[in-house]
């Protein structure tokens, strides 16, 4: 797979034009599954593991890549299916970096890379409840033949492994301002359910309203209707917080979307992302985001919110 990841500034072309890539795999199984590319380091033959005394169950150990010791996650294991046959051939490891981490997935055979476009991927449906480990789903055709693509929720599968505290430092608040968070609002689009509890777990303990919203459209569609309605959108709301990968509409192309319309372009936001790598700044700058945060870190996400607080207490 030595040619499986386009370059940087390839990828960065893709910024604001809501699209994507995905690389296919299979966990020795029909159904295909999806990663997206931005999160993928390499991807190789798997490996020797080393044992890890105490590990988590679904860690299955360890592998030296070109001098880096990587935790290897069991991915069918991880979403709640048989652990992986590890004597099969056709085992790869998908290496990635997740909210300044590397990890690797292990995986059956790897597909292919294919491009798309945000507007083609679908939330996964309501009926399948909340235990399901999915993002997203969206289809390719193959000859005459549609195929479904399960898009993982590596987040939900990460903050199960890895407990994340939303406990908020000592030091990090101001105190001559701290009563000024209470009513303060803001708008939260993630498509993950896990980053939209750790990000409302956060920030609810200073006493700001968290609206969510599932994707970008979904919050783009708010501030236009409370627009519509004459609301002084800058005003009602501290920040949008978003999400850089989302179905319908992703975090890049709601910026480009507020900074277009007039009585949006004003608004503060926070990309929050778990997608790290040197493209991130160039993201930022093309699009038009105020600052970039990693998910996930909550007293950098404080820290942000606090600073914005002072700016327009500043301006009042």
């Amino acid at each position: 797979m030595a040619g499986v990841l386009a370059s940087v500034d390839q990828r960065t072309q893709l910024v604001g034009e809501n699209r994507l890539e995905l690389l296919l795999f299979h966990l020795h199984s029909r159904q295909l599954f999806a990663l997206n590319v931005f999160k993928v380091k390499e991807v190789v033959k798997l490996p020797h593991l080393n044992k890890m005394p105490n590990a988590h169950p679904k860690v299955v150990g360890v592998t030296n890549i070109r001098g880096e010791s990587i935790p290897v996650i069991d991915l069918r294991q991880a979403i709640a299916m048989p652990p992986c046959a590890r004597d099969d051939k056709e085992c790869n490891l998908v290496i990635t970096e997740y909210n300044r981490t590397v990890q690797a997935f292990l995986v059956g055979k790897v597909d292919q890379i294919v491009n798309t476009t945000w507007s083609d991927i679908m939330p996964p449906p309501r009926s399948v409840g909340r235990n399901h480990y999915l993002t997203a789903l969206t289809k390719i055709r193959r000859g005459d033949v549609e195929h479904l693509v399960e898009i993982i929720d590596v987040e939900k599968v990460l903050a199960e492994i890895v407990e994340y505290d939303v406990e908020i430092p000592e030091g990090i608040l101001d105190k001559a301002i701290i009563d000024e968070f209470h009513g303060r609002k803001i708008l939260h689009a993630d498509d993950s359910a896990t980053a939209r509890r750790q990000v409302s777990d956060t920030l609810a303990q200073l006493g700001i309203e968290i609206i969510p919203t599932t994707d970008g459209h979904e919050a783009l569609n708010l501030l236009k209707g409370w627009a519509d309605e004459g609301i002084d959108v800058t005003k009602e709301f501290l920040a949008v917080i978003t999400d850089a990968e989302m179905p319908v509409m992703d975090g890049y192309r709601l910026t480009y979307e507020i900074r277009n319309d007039p009585r949006l372009r004003d608004l503060y936001v926070i990309l929050n992302t778990s997608l790290s790598g040197s493209f991130n700044n160039a993201m930022v700058e093309k699009v038009g985001c105020n600052v970039f945060l990693s998910k996930f870190q909550p007293d950098l996400l404080v820290s942000e919110v606090q600073k914005r607080l002072k700016e327009v207490l500043n301006q009042d």
